[in-house]
């Protein structure tokens, strides 16, 4: 799984960290001062190192709850995301991760309970309420057998029951939710693309079939569960194919209890776009042309409102419209 794990002297012989290593003894471990020593290192190879990454696992300081990016998530109170993890087990070509970050080794952050007492302090600035995002930086659930992610911050979470957890992710890595009471605070945000985009552009990413199966047990299990579909990009015959890819979500799960549904659009740093069409320059998604605004890079779509229409009617076929949202 990792080519090699290094540990921060700050964490090491820590009960989590001791935890983590003892299931991965055949792989070398090496001790470093501070995981900037291996996470930003000058000329690294993103491409290469996907292919055989490493796990660091380290002490985050300074902040660790920040206010959500304008437009992210649901209406509910004030927005904030926290980071446990930096970069993500998937290969999306689209994900801005691999803009942000000249490595793409993986950061695993074990100072959980750093992290629970600076949310339970930005909570108690909210008077206990406002939204919570994990899943921005990462995907929260595709190293859980690993990080533990969920079975410490779920039990956090239920102690503040005015507070909403997101917990936004494409991997069926559900066993520990399934193994624990369901919070009503606590929400599943499964993300999709039509299947055409999803073999084209989400590699590692498990099927969309494995997907909605997944929500399905959980659903069934008692948990809260939302869809976000993003990013939409508007292929030739995108009409039959989200109409396709809402038919199979919606038809197994049970749609009056879905907490949310919501789509969003292909939209980038430009920063970061410019990046990654440097380690990409064979990729057709970055040979289309685009548009910039406000310092974002979107694909250029002359019926992008008209287009959104289409989406939105074919979605409120099937959902109603106190359950939808739009990411900006």
């Amino acid at each position: 799984m990792f080519s090699a794990i290094y540990i921060e002297e700050e964490v090491a012989n820590t009960e989590r960290v001791d935890r983590i290593l003892s299931r991965f003894s055949g792989i070398p471990q090496i001790r470093c001062e501070r995981y900037g020593e291996i996470f930003n290192r000058k000329a690294q190879n993103f491409r290469l190192q996907k292919k055989s990454p490493a796990l660091i696992l380290a002490r985050k300081h300074g902040k660790l709850v920040l206010p959500a990016p304008e437009g992210y998530g649901f209406d509910s109170g004030p927005g904030y995301y926290f980071s446990h993890m930096l970069n993500c087990v998937y290969d999306c070509r689209y994900c801005f991760l691999q803009g942000m970050y000249d490595s793409a080794n993986y950061v695993l952050f074990t100072n959980y309970q750093d992290f629970e007492t600076a949310l339970s302090e930005t909570i108690a600035e909210n008077g206990g309420s406002g939204a919570y995002y994990s899943g921005y930086d990462c995907d929260s659930l595709a190293l859980e057998p690993v990080s533990n992610f969920c079975e410490y911050f779920i039990p956090v979470f239920a102690r503040h029951p005015e507070a909403t957890l997101e917990i936004r992710t494409k991997s069926t890595q559900i066993r520990t939710l399934l193994e624990m009471p369901p919070i009503t605070n606590c929400i599943i945000a499964m993300s999709f693309t039509a299947r055409e985009a999803s073999d084209q552009w989400e590699h590692k990413v498990p099927s969309i079939t494995k997907r909605i199966e997944a929500l399905y047990k959980l659903q069934q299990a008692g948990w809260k569960i939302a869809i976000r579909f993003e990013p939409v990009i508007f292929d030739q015959g995108f009409e039959e194919a989200y109409q396709k890819l809402f038919r199979d979500v919606f038809d197994k799960l049970d749609v009056s209890a879905l907490h949310s549904v919501s789509i969003g659009l292909f939209r980038m740093p430009a920063d970061f776009y410019k990046r990654i069409v440097k380690l990409y320059p064979d990729e057709p998604l970055f040979a289309r042309p685009i548009a910039s605004s406000g310092g974002m890079m979107s694909l250029r779509c002359e019926k992008e409102s008209e287009n959104v229409e289409i989406i939105e009617k074919m979605l409120f076929e099937f959902i109603s419209r106190r359950q939808y949202y739009r990411c900006a």
